[in-house]
C-alpha cells in the first residue's frame, strides 16, 4: 500500500509539473503574439533606427532564444543579413523614422560580400534624404568600411580604428600530423584546388598564393573606392594610411586629421548630436527602434501581384541532416531536403519564378549533383535566377550552374571548379607508435579496402583508383558547367582548375551574367517570367523558438546548437577551420567539391 501511494503521488506530481510547464509556454506564446501584434504599430513619430554593428552577421539568422523571440528583449548578437536589409528598407519607407544611428564596430561578417551588401543597403537608404550617423568605441576594419556610408563618423576619445588592409595567415597542420604519425592522402584535380593544402603541406603553394592575391586585392580595391567616396578623400591616400597604420595613429585625434572620422567625442556627446538632428530638447526622450523592433514593423509593400520565391541555400553542402551536429551546429545545405524543397516550388503554380540565393563554399559532390538536378527540373517549369552571396564556389557553383541567369555581388567569391578526396592514414600512429597491427581474411581483393586505406602501410594502388574516380568527377563537373553556361568543356577547363574568382573577374569569363544585389536578381526573375506586378516570399521558413524547443534534435546538452554558439564566440577565427577539419573527417562523402577555407572579416 505504501508503494501504491508513492506511485500515485509521483504521477500526480508529474501531471502538475507538466501542466505548469505547458502553461508557462502557453503564456509565453500569448505574450509573443501580443508583442508581435503591438510592435507593428509602435513606430512613433521622430524615431531613429539603432543598428548595432556588434556580434556576428551571417546570411540568415537562426532563431534566437525564448527571451529574444517572445519578450523582444534588447537586440541580437547573431544577425542575419536578410533581416538587416529588410529592416533598413522598412526604415527608408517609414516616414516616422528620421534616420539610422550605427553604434559599435566590432561586428564579424561571414564574408567581405556580406559587409558590402549591408553597406549597399545603407547607401540606398540615404537616397530617401534621411541621415545616417555612426559612433563606436572602436571599429574593426569591415565595420569601418560599412560606417563610411554615414554622413558623420564619430569615435570615442580613447577609441581606435583597425585599418590595415586585408589578409592573414592560415594554419597548416602537416607538421603536427607528422609528429603524430598521421598522413593525409589527397586525390584532386585542379592546380588551384587548395583546400587540401593545410593538411598536406607546411605552407601555401604558389598557385594558392596567386589566386588569393588576386581576389584579396580585388576586394580591397573595391572597398577603398567606396570608402574614399564616402569620406571624400583620395583612394591612394587611404591606401597609404593602411600601409602606415601602425605608426600613423598615435593619438585618437590623428584619425580626424586623416579624415577617417569627423570628430572625437564622449557617449553623452553623441546622444546630444542625435537629439539635435531630431530637433529634441535636452530632456526629451529619443524614440529608438532596435533590429528586433524593426523585424515586427509592417512594411508598406503589399502582397499584390504574382509570387516570386526566394530560396536560401547557405552553408556547407552535405548529404544528410546529421552533418549539422558534426559541422558544429551551423546551418548546412542538405542535398535531399533542398532537392525536395525545389521540387515543391516547381509544382507550385502560384510561384511564377524562383530566385535561388546561394552562399556556399561547397561540400559533398553527391549532394551538389542532387541539388543541381532539382534546379534543372525547376528551370524547365519556370525561370530560376541565382543570386550569389558571399561565396558560390565549388559545390556552390555546381548547384548554381544550371540557372536561367546568375547575378553575383561585386565581391562574391565564385568558381573553384574542381574536386578532391581527402583521406587520413593512421598507420604511422596506430602501428608504428602504438604497436597495433591488423590481420584477417577476405573473399575479394578490395573487400576491406576502407581499412587498408586508413590503416594500411602501402595503399598506393587504392589511391590510384581514387584519383581515377576524381578525374572522372572533374570531367563531369566541366560538362555540367559547360551545359549550364553555354560553353565547351575545354573553355571551362581553361578557367577552372579549382581556381576561385572574384565576381567582377568572373563576369568577364562568363561564369556570371551580371553584378548586382538580391533585389537585382528578383527584378531579373520578374523580367524572365514577364511579370509586371509581383511580391516575394522566402523559403524555407525559419524555425521559431517553439520549434527549436520541441525539436528532438535539441537535446539541451553541450552537444546542441546553443553550446556551439558559445564555442564559436570563444574560439573566434579558429572556430571555422577546426569545424571544417572535423567535418571533412566525418563526412560520409569522400568526394568533395569544396572551395578554399572560409573567409571571415572583421
Amino acid at each position: 500500500m505504501k508503494q501504491f501511494f508513492k506511485m500515485t503521488l509521483a504521477t500526480v506530481c508529474g501531471i502538475v509539473i507538466f501542466t505548469l510547464i505547458m502553461g508557462f509556454f502557453l503564456v509565453l506564446s500569448l505574450l509573443g503574439m501580443v508583442a508581435s501584434d503591438s510592435a507593428s504599430t509602435k513606430v512613433k513619430d521622430n524615431s531613429v533606427f539603432v543598428l548595432k554593428l556588434d556580434g556576428t552577421i551571417d546570411e540568415r539568422a537562426e532563431s534566437g532564444s525564448v527571451y529574444d523571440e517572445v519578450l523582444n528583449m534588447g537586440d541580437m548578437s547573431a544577425m542575419g543579413l536578410d533581416d538587416l536589409i529588410a529592416s533598413i528598407r522598412k526604415a527608408k519607407e517609414n516616414e516616422n523614422i528620421k534616420g539610422i544611428y550605427l553604434e559599435g564596430g566590432i561586428a564579424s561578417f561571414d564574408s567581405p560580400a556580406t559587409a558590402q551588401q549591408l553597406r549597399d543597403a545603407l547607401k540606398d537608404f540615404k537616397k530617401s534624404g534621411k541621415w545616417i550617423v555612426a559612433y563606436a568605441d572602436q571599429y574593426m576594419q569591415a565595420s569601418y568600411y560599412v560606417a563610411t556610408v554615414a554622413d558623420k563618423i564619430y569615435l570615442n576619445s580613447h577609441g581606435m580604428i583597425d585599418f590595415k588592409g586585408l589578409g592573414g595567415k592560415g594554419e597548416y597542420y602537416k607538421g603536427l600530423y607528422d609528429k603524430l604519425g598521421i598522413k593525409y592522402q589527397a586525390a584532386k584535380v585542379g592546380k588551384y584546388k587548395s583546400y587540401v593544402e593545410r593538411n598536406t603541406l607546411t605552407g601555401m603553394s604558389d598557385y594558392d598564393r596567386e589566386q588569393r592575391t588576386v581576389y584579396l586585392n580585388g576586394i580591397w580595391n573595391y572597398w577603398l573606392k567606396e570608402m574614399a567616396e564616402g569620406r571624400k578623400v583620395k583612394v591612394e591616400d587611404l591606401n597609404k594610411l593602411a600601409n602606415d597604420s601602425i605608426m600613423a595613429f598615435a593619438e585618437t585625434e590623428d584619425y580626424v586629421t586623416a579624415k577617417l572620422i569627423d570628430k572625437v567625442m564622449f557617449p553623452e556627446d553623441i546622444k546630444a548630436e542625435i537629439k539635435s538632428r531630431l530637433k529634441l530638447e535636452k530632456d526629451d526622450e529619443i524614440h529608438q527602434l532596435t533590429l528586433s523592433d524593426m523585424l515586427n514593423v509592417k512594411s508598406k509593400k503589399d502582397d499584390e501581384g504574382e509570387k516570386i520565391a526566394i530560396y536560401y541555400a547557405y552553408g556547407s553542402i552535405v548529404d544528410n541532416s546529421a552533418m549539422d551536429l558534426i559541422s558544429g551546429g551551423g546551418h548546412n545545405i542538405v542535398g535531399k531536403t533542398t532537392a525536395e524543397d525545389l521540387r515543391k516550388l516547381a509544382d507550385d503554380d502560384d510561384i511564377k519564378a524562383v530566385v535561388f540565393r546561394v552562399n556556399s563554399g561547397g561540400g559533398s559532390a553527391v549532394a551538389s549533383e542532387q541539388i543541381r538536378h532539382a534546379v534543372k527540373l525547376l528551370k524547365a517549369k519556370k525561370p530560376v535566377v541565382v543570386s550569389m552571396g558571399g561565396a558560390a564556389a565549388s559545390g556552390g557553383y555546381w548547384i548554381s550552374s544550371p540557372a536561367s541567369y546568375i547575378v553575383a555581388e561585386p565581391t562574391t567569391i565564385t568558381g573553384s571548379i574542381g574536386i578532391f578526396g581527402l583521406v587520413p592514414n593512421f598507420s604511422g600512429l596506430v602501428t608504428d607508435k602504438l604497436g597495433i597491427t591488423f590481420d584477417g581474411v577476405t573473399t575479394n581483393k578490395y573487400a576491406d579496402y576502407e581499412t587498408d586505406l586508413v590503416l594500411g602501410k602501402d595503399n598506393t594502388e587504392i589511391m590510384q583508383h581514387m584519383q581515377t574516380y576524381i578525374n572522372h568527377g572533374y570531367l563531369e563537373f566541366l560538362d555540367i558547367v559547360a551545359e549550364g553556361r553555354g560553353m565547351k568543356p575545354a573553355q571551362v577547363d581553361s578557367i577552372a582548375q579549382g581556381r576561385v574568382w572574384l565576381a567582377s573577374d568572373a563576369l568577364k569569363i562568363k561564369l556570371v551574367d551580371q553584378l548586382g544585389s538580391l533585389d537585382d536578381a528578383v527584378k531579373k526573375a520578374a523580367e524572365l517570367a514577364k511579370l509586371k506586378e509581383y511580391h516575394t516570399t522566402t523559403y524555407p521558413g525559419k524555425a521559431d523558438w517553439m520549434d527549436m524547443f520541441l525539436s528532438k534534435e535539441n537535446k539541451g546538452s553541450y552537444l546542441d546548437g546553443r553550446f556551439q554558439k558559445e564555442l564559436k564566440t570563444l574560439l573566434g577565427d579558429l572556430y571555422t577551420p577546426l569545424m571544417e577539419i572535423r567535418q571533412i573527417v566525418k563526412d560520409d562523402s569522400r568526394i568533395q567539391a569544396r572551395m578554399l577555407d572560409d573567409i571571415r572579416v572583421k
